[in-house]
């Protein structure tokens, strides 16, 4: 798994693998996923990351497992 904030363009992508992605769809303004050849998701990209959550929150990222 990867997980790139991009400053630039004011985004986040989470990728959840490496298969190849076939088909994307935006399933609420901003909020794109990624699908491969099975139509698993494979990536999710959120878009307008600024207005979503402040910056204080994005210096900080929680990984839970269990």
């Amino acid at each position: 798994m990867k997980l790139k904030v991009d400053k630039e363009n004011d985004a986040l992508y989470f990728r959840l693998d490496d298969a190849e992605i076939v088909e994307s769809e935006e399933v609420q303004p901003g909020v794109i996923l990624d699908f491969d050849k099975d139509n698993n998701v494979v990536g999710i990209e959120i878009l307008s990351l600024s207005r979503r959550v402040s910056p204080e929150k994005l210096r900080v990222i929680q990984v839970e497992t269990g």
